[in-house]
């Protein structure tokens, strides 16, 4: 009796043993960008998983062995994707989760595992990438240009952080990716309303975007500038105001910068690269953002002009937390040929001072600021082949012409010989409408 009764507790040790080891599914999250789908598992330790596609008909099946669900385990909800339906089960005698993806469009599935970091656990990513669109992505995208080979100087605007990654948190949960996303739009509706500019959103919504995938976007868009938007956090409420950042290859300006620096690569890790990105991560972030490296020689001296128009522009809406640029040297991620800097909006750790970031008044003043800054320096060092280059050598000569009844762009185009476009864009003018009386400069030929 004794034996029987051992060996029966014994079993039941191995059991609960067992049970006790599985791997908890807490929670499936959804996150979607203009390449993939993003299903992000937040499991309560390692997982030992498969994951493989099925066809007829397509789907993307994830088995996690010695697991189970979290009680109520809610599945996301759907929104526009190649997935049309997700299942769940228990298989195995209960010992084993399997997920099912049926997939309504073809995909190109990659998945992985992150270890804790910060306040996130350990996760099994699984990204499903739109094949349709990974092809797309390889045709160069070429620049737009004018009749009379003037081209646009075009702005890349890269918002911090972004879906897995929050940035960081005010103190009534305003999240910096939100904020910096807002203001990124804002500042892009300026830069494409100013003749001559062309915007191009690094982010457009809340997803993450890789580090190294940003400097791709921007290269392949021939991004004359690179600006990146970000939101301070610091361990004391009362410190406040912007603040630009650019490269050094000669240490840093500041204790903070260096901090910076230090913890670039930290969005990667959130965010979901973090498989392709070993740092020490043992030194305490001041900031919790990220500077792209884009520069050095030419660039850097760029970067540093550039920097101090804005933070001219900046001064003049709200508090600079330091009036020079700063420096320090962050990781190359090898694109000199493209000026950069860092835009520190403001402490979103400040109660004050995240509650104007919140607020879309703040916010468009931040956006005009950073955009008048933007095209000082443009307009300083136009880019080769640009409107602006044109704009600055044609104004050394400049007719001026009364509209009469009669005129019209296309006449004037070939009385003055000078282009249509070139009328239009030197004169601000969108569409084809004039008015008698009206004045138009006409440039040289």
């Amino acid at each position: 009796m004794r034996n029987s009764l051992l060996i029966l507790f014994s079993c039941f040790l191995v059991s609960f043993g067992c049970y006790a080891d599985r791997v908890i599914v807490k929670e499936i999250r959804l996150w979607s960008d203009p390449e993939k789908t993003r299903f992000v598992f937040d499991l309560s330790g390692p997982p030992d998983y498969e994951a493989f596609p099925v066809s007829n008909p397509d789907r993307y099946v994830v088995d996690i062995k010695n697991s189970d669900f979290e009680k109520n385990l809610k599945l996301p909800v759907l929104k526009k994707s190649p997935v049309s339906k997700i299942r769940k089960a228990k298989k195995d005698d209960n010992t084993n989760v399997r997920i099912v993806f049926d997939l309504n469009a073809k995909v190109s599935p990659k998945n992985f595992v992150l270890t804790p970091f910060n306040q996130y656990g350990n996760r099994l990513v699984v990204d499903l990438y739109n094949s349709q669109r990974m092809e797309a992505t390889k045709i160069k995208v070429a620049v737009k240009e004018s009749s009379s080979n003037m081209r646009d100087a075009i702005i890349a605007i890269d918002a911090g952080h972004g879906g897995e990654d929050p940035g960081a948190i005010g103190p009534r949960n305003q999240l910096e990716k939100n904020v910096v996303l807002s203001i990124s739009k804002k500042l892009a509706e300026f830069v494409d309303d100013e003749p001559g500019f062309r915007s191009k959103l690094i982010r457009k919504g809340d997803y993450y975007v890789g580090l190294r995938k940003r400097i791709e976007i921007a290269r392949e868009n021939k991004a004359d500038i690179l600006l990146s938007l970000h939101a301070d956090a610091f361990k004391t409420a009362n410190v406040r105001g912007a603040s630009v950042f650019a490269i050094s290859d000669r240490g840093s300006t500041s204790e903070e910068a260096r901090w910076l620096a230090e913890n670039q690569n930290q969005t990667d890790l959130i965010g979901g690269m973090g498989e392709y990105v070993k740092i020490d991560t043992k030194s305490e972030p001041l900031v919790r953002n990220v500077l792209l490296d884009l520069a050095f020689g030419y660039s850097q001296r760029e970067s540093l002009e550039m920097g101090a128009q804005v933070l001219k522009e900046l001064k003049k809406v709200t508090k600079l937390h330091k009036e020079k640029v700063e420096q320090a040297g962050f990781m190359v991620l090898k694109a000199p040929e493209v000026p950069s800097i860092l835009v520190e909006v403001g402490f979103i750790s400040n109660p004050k001072e995240a509650y104007n970031l919140s607020d879309a008044r703040h916010q468009r003043k931040i956006a005009k600021s950073i955009f008048r800054g933007v095209k000082n320096y443009i307009y300083d060092r136009p880019p080769d082949g640009s409107y602006v280059a044109w704009l600055k050598e044609g104004s050394r000569d400049v007719r001026v012409h009364v509209i009469e009844k009669g005129d019209t762009l296309s006449e004037l185009s070939l009385r003055y010989r000078v282009s249509l476009e070139a009328i239009k864009k030197f004169n601000s003018v969108r569409g084809d409408t004039i008015k008698i009386g009206q004045k138009l400069r006409i440039p040289a030929s």
